[in-house]
């Protein structure tokens, strides 16, 4: 397409050359005006407490390091739990449902980027998963 370029153009380019005037970077204001609210799962079936205590720790200090606002944390219901069975283990702190959050508000350093725990998700009984929200990281 062979298209002549006309003197009005041509006038503006030349005026906008010789001009200071800077181009607002309208994909930069965009950006900077987005919230950005990253969030990451992690599965701990089949997991037992300890390896589930160890990963869950290392899985937050990770994702508060990169940024992470919201993790949800899959423990599963707890009803297939063989401390159900053994009348001398405790019901609860022997399922993930509930020992994970247990550990989560105990331990000192998650305690210092973790900004809630929502607990009415680890409370009720037809919930497999509960969300945790990290502080923003400080640069």
């Amino acid at each position: 397409m062979n298209k002549k370029i006309s003197q009005k153009d041509k006038k503006d380019w030349e005026t906008f050359i010789e001009s200071n005037e800077k181009i607002i970077d309208k994909d930069f204001d965009l950006q900077s005006n987005k919230k950005t609210n990253v969030e990451k799962t992690i599965d701990l079936h089949g997991y037992s407490l300890e390896n589930a205590n160890k990963t869950i720790e290392e899985f937050i200090e990770k994702s508060y390091l990169n940024s992470v606002n919201k993790i949800i944390i899959i423990t599963g219901k707890g009803t297939r739990s063989k401390n159900k069975v053994d009348p001398y283990q405790s019901n609860k702190l022997g399922i993930l449902k509930y020992s994970v959050p247990e550990f989560l508000s105990s331990n000192s350093n998650l305690k210092k980027i973790i900004k809630n725990i929502n607990y009415e998700d680890v409370n009720n009984p037809s919930k497999g998963s509960f969300e945790i929200i990290l502080k923003k990281i400080k640069v």
